[in-house]
């Protein structure tokens, strides 16, 4: 049998992040339209060349976006938002869609299943699908062998919101238009269309099977394209999706705990489909044990006659290369990035059809070599760490209103200010040894006494020292605790054109100095209102980074939680009486099996709880989750036992509150009361309407008012006029006045 390779789509960023600097510079107007397009159409074409020279027969088109791929699709079927209708359909109403304007808010921004990739979500109220032909370019190549990469159309309509129809309708309306793409693109030469259905190994999945039957029988009827139905990071029914008429399967044999392949021994895999097997893993950046691979290929050659092997799911989640990292040589022979990855798979396609040995047995000494490598050495003393503050919320209340003596509707910010070319051009001469220590922590000194300055001149309650010293919320933490490596050109699209870099965890994790400690400790000394510490919880920490696979999950989340309890327990010790560990990721990394959940979120609460309950009562605990779904998880959040929670509710434009309805919350809790990933300033009328809302469902006395997220990513004009706004608005509730509707 002969073994083809393929892919499920390519990093868009680029090796030095061309596309995230080309699309910054033209949202800034330092570079034109005609030039945006050329150095995207450029990268593009890169892209696709690393893949064909790596030798897969089929290239995926259309994975290239210019923020998110499931914007592209809702743009290619004119599913655009009432208030951004009636203007071309082109990359300028893309970007405001996404990101808002000063007229109108931009979309929600949701958590891609349970990655750190955010998509767009889709909008449906008062739409008229059709087909814009103009966006169905991206979506086919004009030289050699490619697939078309498509969400699929119940995928599609299960990530959007709103309209009137009913879900079966919005599909079917969909379903003629599906049928152009695919009768378009096959014309223009597709191998095939890979339309994804992650939606499928979800829950879900058991409630779709009726449209999802009916949707592919009429594509197999009335289009002429090859149809892949893709699934990745998780398991299928097989049983179900075997009998949809389509030309093969993708299948995650990486994610599925097994399933997919017992389902595969069991023989439920029809002897006339393709399989696309995801055998390498394309959500973490530790090399293949590729003798395992090759196992898994002969035992899949005993139960399917047609093979496609490539990567688990699309390598968007991981970096572009190794090639310019300096690493220890330890830990180097256990990575593989997107390119890496690709060797894997030519080195297993090479080995089965040329019987050509030479790059497995390279690779499986390599991944030999790092298995090797002592990493696993601490023990850790967890009986010594409480793990439930010491007493009840009403008891801590009291206290901690004593001891912070803060006004009612307390007024904060979420940790982080803008992250100016300056800023970033200090930490990078630093790191880089063109200026001293000494000079680096001048400006560090400089520029938090200019923001205390600022909020107090603004008239915030709680005040931050504004993280300058820091690259990311994961990574500068990575930085400095052992156990975690920190790569140069590592970089990950988190949503748009927000890029990050997360730390690998290779071995045991050990807190060895004070992390925070002297900037949080300059900022206090500069005001005598309370100065929040600032640190990333141990869930987040574990869910955005690249993690260990040779212990379990809880293992290494509880060894991250002691760590950050060290860190805690100096900022109490130093008279830090309010320290905020933030937890955005908790809600991301919930399995997509029910079956699963409890154990996660007993785990993850737990892990918190050692993080953050050795505190004294009169120290008060914050965290901050920001874009997700939450109703599922909102018992878990408040068994976190924060004092404070402060959570996103701007981009799902106030659906949160719903979520408690059902619960009696009864501890402090803040939501964001404007978007500040948009360029808009919110008026005094948004954030009354905000405000009012929450205070239907939440105690006056336990509600806090703050934007939704840090505001690194935007720029001090902005930020200091939108505080302005906040406070304002705060000072009319607190004088029960009526908000003037004017901007």
């Amino acid at each position: 049998m002969t073994i083809k390779t393929s892919n499920l789509g390519f990093p868009r960023l680029g090796k030095n992040r061309e596309w995230k600097k080309a699309i910054e510079n033209y949202w800034a107007g330092n570079i034109a339209e005609e030039e945006l397009n050329q150095l995207l159409d450029e990268l593009e074409h890169e892209n696709i060349e690393i893949q064909r020279l790596h030798h897969l027969d089929s290239v995926p088109v259309g994975d290239f976006s210019r923020y998110d791929h499931i914007l592209d699709a809702s743009l290619l079927f004119n599913i655009i938002p009432k208030r951004f209708q009636g203007r071309e359909v082109n990359d300028d109403l893309l970007f405001d869609i996404a990101r808002g304007n000063r007229e109108h808010v931009a979309s929600a921004l949701i958590k891609w299943f349970n990655t750190n990739y955010h998509y767009i979500v889709p909008e449906w109220d008062d739409v008229t699908p059709c087909l814009n032909t103009e966006r169905l370019k991206q979506y086919y190549n004009e030289t050699g062998h490619f697939h078309s990469v498509i969400p699929g159309p119940i995928t599609f309509v299960a990530l959007s919101k709103g309209g009137e129809q009913s879900f079966e309708d919005k599909v079917r309306t969909l379903l003629p238009l599906y049928k152009e793409v695919i009768n378009h693109v096959s014309a223009k030469g597709a191998d095939y269309i890979q339309l994804d259905e992650p939606i499928l190994v979800t829950d879900q999945a058991s409630d779709l099977k009726a449209i999802t039957k009916e949707a592919y029988e009429f594509l197999a009827q009335e289009s002429d394209g090859k149809v892949v139905l893709q699934t990745y990071f998780e398991r299928v029914d097989l049983s179900f999706v075997a009998e949809l008429p389509v030309y093969g399967l993708g299948l995650d044999f990486v994610h599925d705990n097994g399933y997919n392949l017992k389902q595969i021994k069991e023989g439920l895999f029809p002897s006339d489909k393709v399989l696309y097997a995801g055998i390498i893993d394309g959500r973490n950046v530790w090399a293949s044990d590729i003798e395992s691979k090759k196992n898994l290929i002969e035992t899949l050659q005993e139960y399917v006659s047609d093979i496609v092997i490539q990567p688990s799911s699309s390598l968007l989640h991981v970096p572009v290369t190794l090639e310019k990292e300096e690493i220890d040589q330890a830990v180097l022979d256990g990575l593989s990035f997107a390119v890496e990855k690709l060797d894997e798979l030519y080195a297993l396609k090479q080995l089965f059809n040329e019987q050509d040995a030479a790059l497995y047995e390279q690779l499986k000494e390599r991944y030999t070599r790092f298995q090797n490598q002592g990493f696993k050495k601490l023990d850790y003393q967890y009986d010594a760490v409480r793990a439930s503050r010491e007493s009840s919320f009403e008891t801590r209340r009291v206290l901690q209103n004593d001891a912070l003596q803060l006004p009612e509707l307390p007024t904060t910010t979420i940790g982080s200010f803008p992250q100016s070319k300056e800023v970033r051009k200090y930490r990078a001469d630093w790191k880089n040894k063109r200026i001293s220590d000494e000079e680096y922590q001048s400006f560090l000194e400089h520029e938090i006494k200019r923001w205390i300055e600022i909020q107090e001149e603004l008239g915030l309650d709680v005040l931050v020292h504004g993280e300058f010293e820091r690259n990311d919320m994961v990574e500068f933490f990575g930085e400095k605790l052992e156990g975690f490596l920190v790569t140069r050109y590592g970089w990950v699209q988190s949503y748009g054109s927000r890029a990050v870099k997360p730390p690998i965890i290779y071995g045991d994790i050990k807190w060895t100095e004070p992390l925070t400690l002297k900037e949080t400790i300059y900022a206090q000394s500069l005001t005598d209102k309370p100065v929040k510490g600032m640190l990333t919880g141990p869930v987040t920490i574990l869910n955005w980074s690249f993690e260990r696979t040779d212990l379990p999950r809880h293992v290494v989340q509880n060894q991250i939680a002691l760590a950050i309890n060290e860190e805690v327990l100096a900022l109490e010790q130093a008279g830090i009486k309010v320290i905020q560990v933030d937890e955005p990721a908790l809600r991301e990394g919930l399995p997509l099996r029910k079956e699963y959940h409890e154990d996660y979120l007993e785990k993850a609460v737990h892990a918190f709880k050692l993080a953050t309950s050795s505190v004294d009562d009169r120290t008060q605990i914050h965290t901050h989750m920001c874009y997700s779904q939450f109703g599922q998880i909102i018992h878990s959040i408040k068994a976190l036992d924060a004092d404070v929670i402060s959570i996103e509710t701007s981009r799902s434009h106030g659906d949160l509150i719903k979520d408690f309805e059902d619960i009696t919350y009864g501890l402090g809790i803040g939501l964001g009361v404007y978007d500040i990933h948009s360029p808009r300033i919110p008026t005094q009328k948004e954030i009354a309407t905000a405000i009012e809302r929450a205070l239907q469902q939440i105690d006056r006395s336990l509600f806090w008012v703050n934007p939704d997220c840090g505001l690194k990513t935007r720029n001090e004009e902005e930020v200091r006029e939108a505080l302005a706004v906040l406070v304002q608005t705060v000072e009319l509730f607190r004088k029960n006045q009526q908000v003037s509707e004017r901007a």
